[in-house]
């Protein structure tokens, strides 16, 4: 099938564009059976359908001449759940609807509102935004829908999950009923049929999911690690593929402030998408990977929709998805456009028939292999380095001159083994793991004994996990109340009512003087244990919470203390 049967302007405009044949979703969506129809699609990341829905309501918008009808009403509105994800929209649309004349404004939250009502103002025939925004312009009065033919709801269950189904009724509620609405969803829950029986009439369904499950061109690996390792096979992975681009997915802010820092430390040119980033410093995040200033991104799902990386080529998902769709969706970010990409899971051992049983139901074939050794990684190191040394290279006249003063000084072998060290410093260094069992695990904590800590006095506090005790405020409290610096608490055990914790013996007397005097400041109490925690389950670390974690260790600011009333969990997750 060709672009054909498309009005000659989009048709090409795809020619331009470097399209030859349409995708599986593209096809479908310009069959007759669904000309003038409502829509349901199902398609996965990176099917090309931002372009199916710009050539789905194309028969809306143009008119015989295959000009755009003149409006000064939008006659086409695209809503989408993130700010880049409705930019990355607006730009498809662009360069497809160029040649038609089409005025385009784009209307997302982190922008200047007052230049968007402007320029509503002067006349749009596509509106393309976010819920938030587009609800807000609505009810000022600045965007008017009375004359909208089709209305695009794309990634429709994220915009739910998001919370936006108030904003997205309101907003079609002041369409006119004889506009189209086409939904794309890459999931169908039960909200999403909901929506679609109360704004849709007769949809033609069409699902894709099929033909680009798993997407072809991405190969899926699963690493079994301690959960102790999980930053150090991040780490080793990263260097034994050494992708031009990769993007690392954590599920909260904090652990992506965390991981981002780490790799920083290391020497990675690494740049951070979280909820808490502005729009600004989005814009310069992505402006650096696309420039390769940056080769890493640390990004939460959320932050992440909407990014198109054409250097992509590694994904790894350093805390596991929800389930299968979520893990499709995010290594979709990958092997695109018929380039070869992979996605890597980091699973701790304890997790792991979890994930074969995810992988099982989602379908997607995986290897499960080995972490990278720093043995693997020096190996790559090597072939990569010899690759690039014997490649033919062009050298100007200074750069020979040069070379030839080196030469009369030092010897070949000492010039190429300085041409050798001066790769490998700069390049970060592999880590060291432990075998991913519980018994290696626990013996690798035991290497880990920190000095300082052979003769302790065990101490508890009247809050565990049922009062949602966190290590990110527990152990500063544990400092404010006994002044005592982090590095004077051993390890942290948080049990389901009570939490014990170690302090060397010698500081013991100091600590407990500093408690009574600071008693009524809080109301946790602090009291000598009797004696040590039962064991339970094996502590993750120096400073364990109990169950061992599946992604990286939190970090960021923490709180003085639990708030009044007792602690709340976080739920930051975007």
């Amino acid at each position: 099938m060709t672009f054909d049967t498309l009005p000659a302007p989009l048709a090409g405009a795809l020619a331009e564009r470097g399209y030859q044949a349409p995708t599986p979703v593209q096809a479908a969506v310009i069959e007759p059976e669904a000309a003038g129809r409502d829509l349901i699609v199902s398609a996965r990341t990176g099917s090309g359908k931002t372009v199916a829905f710009g050539m789905a309501m194309a028969s809306e918008l143009l008119g015989e001449d295959d000009r755009i009808i003149p409006s000064r009403e939008p006659h086409a509105l695209v809503i989408a759940p993130t700010r880049e994800l409705a930019l990355q929209v607006s730009r498809e649309l662009i360069w497809l609807y160029g040649p038609t004349g089409a005025r385009i404004v784009t209307c997302v939250g982190g922008m200047d509102a007052s230049k968007e009502r402007r320029n509503l103002n002067h006349g749009a025939h596509i509106v393309v935004g976010t819920p938030g925004r587009l609800r807000d312009h609505l009810e000022r009065g600045a965007l008017e829908l009375s004359a909208l033919k089709v209305a695009v709801l794309d990634e429709a269950d994220e915009m739910l999950d998001m919370g936006f189904r108030e904003d997205l009724e309101e907003i079609l509620d002041a369409t006119p009923d004889t506009r189209r609405t086409l939904l794309f969803s890459a999931t169908m829950p039960k909200p999403i049929v909901q929506l679609a029986k109360r704004y849709q009439k007769d949809a033609l369904r069409i699902s894709t999911v099929e033909e680009d499950r798993g997407h072809g061109d991405i190969s899926y690996q699963a690493v079994a690690v301690s959960p102790s390792d999980i930053e150090h096979a991040v780490i080793n992975l990263l260097r034994l593929y050494e992708a031009e681009t990769a993007m690392l997915f954590c599920a909260t802010r904090d652990n992506v402030r965390h991981l981002h820092a780490s790799l920083v430390e290391r020497g990675f040119a690494a740049v951070a998408l979280s909820g808490e980033h502005s729009q600004n410093e989005r814009n310069a995040a992505l402006q650096a990977l696309r420039d390769r200033r940056a080769r890493v991104c640390v990004a939460t799902d959320v932050a992440a929709r909407g990014i198109d990386l054409p250097s992509l080529s590694l994904v790894i998902h350093v805390e596991l998805p929800r389930d299968g769709e979520t893990l499709q969706h995010r290594s979709g970010r990958t092997g695109r456009a018929g380039k070869k990409g992979t996605a890597v899971l980091i699973v701790p051992y304890q997790r792991r028939r979890w994930a074969e049983s995810m992988l099982r139901n989602a379908r997607i074939p995986v290897e499960w292999v080995e972490a990278p050794t720093p043995e693997d990684v020096r190996a790559k190191d090597r072939d990569r380095l010899l690759e690039q040394l014997l490649a033919p290279i062009e050298v100007d006249e200074e750069d020979a001159a040069l070379a030839e003063q080196v030469m009369a000084q030092k010897t070949p072998a000492d010039i190429a083994a300085a041409l050798v060290r001066a790769y490998r410093a700069a390049m970060p260094q592999p880590e060291e793991l432990v075998a991913a069992t519980p018994e290696a695990h626990r013996a690798a904590q035991r290497e880990k004994h920190r000095p300082g800590f052979d003769d302790v006095v065990w101490f508890r506090m009247n809050l565990g996990r049922r009062q949602n005790a966190d290590p990110r405020w527990v152990l500063p409290l544990i400092c404010r109340r006994g002044n005592l610096t982090r590095n004077d608490v051993g390890a942290i055990r948080i049990g389901p009512n009570e939490t014990s914790f170690q302090v060397p013996r010698q500081l013991a007397n100091k600590f407990m003087a500093a408690v009574a005097k600071s008693a009524g400041d809080d109301d946790v109490m602090i009291e000598v244990s009797d004696q040590p925690p039962a064991q339970g389950r094996a502590p993750s670390g120096p400073r364990a919470s109990g169950p061992a974690r599946s992604g990286p260790a939190r970090s960021g600011p923490p709180r003085s203390g639990p708030p009044r009333g007792g602690p709340r969990r976080s739920h930051d997750r975007g």
